[in-house]
């Protein structure tokens, strides 16, 4: 083939790490897996019967492209309750990866910036740049905690939009509603676009969550259910908004994805009943014995939400460190592919206590050269 085939723009874009690492995983001999950043429970069986029934029923073709209606009408009514008084458009899309692609394609001209704040999730700044902006990251080291000054000081005439998740992948860290409030508000002032990543909501563990949204009714809200419920595989994602941002959306999602698989989105109108408060319970027992068990061995920051931990690789780069555990059969995956330095790395707690427990032995055994 033609070199000249590949876009200029894919010089710029890197195979994800963490791909990398699952690759590396299919030929290894029943690895320590901590690496998989997706829930291990299995699916609720009341969405595992909606998706059956609504293909024995033959809701197997398109659908319109903004979703089902009474997909959207549920979402609609559970967001009027955590936001109330705003008029919120929802948008059912392919993923919550799928909801910030169209939002960055829908909202970004060439040469816009963006605000990103490392660690970020390791698709942004790949997404920004298929938009054709710049991404302009900024350090929340060693904390991971967003400075609105920093925020305040990084923004341009250029600066399009501010794009963060809380909780964090790949911290857990969540963002305090101060802060929320703080961000919501300069955004407002500078009329710069809003991006709140609220896909690790469920998973939220001390208090109540908060969301930027509940400050300003034109924060984009990206959501989404793979993670919730176990269902990640399922590419059923939604975002919500104002509603002219919300319409062009729509839009680009029509000539892209053209629209959710129809038997998911029947099965998430049934996600929306279940009750998930045991497993999210479980989860925040997984947070605690994780913390607890490397926190005298590793610099780590509490996280409050999602299902990772970051610790500080306690010798040499993130990269060595994870290169000598994955000698000793665990998986996790090196800083790298989430920011810009090479000095921490992520595990994940999305695994069965037994694997865990393993993968804690290891990491003990590993904090010391």
């Amino acid at each position: 083939m033609n070199d000249h085939w590949i876009a200029d723009r894919m010089s710029l874009i890197e195979a994800s790490g963490i791909r990398k690492i699952f690759e590396l995983a299919a030929g290894m001999q029943k690895p320590i897996n901590l690496s998989i950043g997706q829930p291990h429970f299995d699916v609720p069986k009341p969405i595992k019967e909606a998706a059956k029934a609504a293909i024995d029923r033959g809701a197997n073709g398109y659908t319109v492209t903004q979703g089902i209606p009474s997909l959207r009408e549920k979402l609609a009514a559970e967001i009027a309750v955590r936001l109330p008084g705003q008029e919120r458009q929802v948008l059912v899309t392919s993923g919550t990866s799928g909801a910030l692609m169209i939002a960055l394609c829908a909202t970004v001209n060439p040469g816009d910036e963006v605000i990103l704040f490392d660690p970020y999730f390791v698709a942004y700044p790949h997404l920004v740049t298929l938009a054709g902006g710049k991404s302009i990251v900024l350090d929340t080291y060693p904390d991971f905690r967003i400075d609105v000054q920093k925020v305040r000081e990084a923004i341009t005439p250029r600066t399009k939009a501010i794009l963060f998740s809380s909780p964090s992948n790949p911290t857990g860290i969540t963002t305090d509603a101060d802060t929320l409030r703080d961000l919501a508000n300069l955004a407002r002032e500078k009329g710069v676009l809003l991006i709140a990543d609220e896909i690790y909501r469920s998973f939220w563990y001390e208090g109540l969550f908060r969301s930027a949204a509940e400050f300003d009714p034109d924060v984009l809200v990206l959501d989404g259910f793979g993670k919730s419920y176990g269902i990640t595989g399922w590419r059923i994602g939604y975002a919500h908004g104002p509603k002219r941002l919300i319409e062009e959306m729509a839009k680009l999602q029509q000539f892209t994805f053209v629209c959710t698989p129809s038997i998911v989105q029947h099965a998430g109108v049934a996600a929306l009943d279940c009750d998930i408060s045991e497993i999210v319970a479980d989860y925040r027992r997984k947070r605690d014995f994780m913390f607890e068990s490397l926190s005298d061995l590793y610099e780590i920051t509490r996280p409050g939400g999602a299902f990772y931990v970051y610790p500080k690789a306690p010798w040499g780069s993130a990269t060595e460190f994870v290169q000598n555990a994955i000698r000793h059969n665990l998986l996790v995956i090196p800083g790298s592919a989430f920011s810009r330095k090479d000095t921490h790395f992520r595990v994940s707690y999305a695994a069965s206590d037994e694997t865990l427990q393993r993968g804690v032995e290891v990491l003990q055994r590993l904090a010391r050269p």
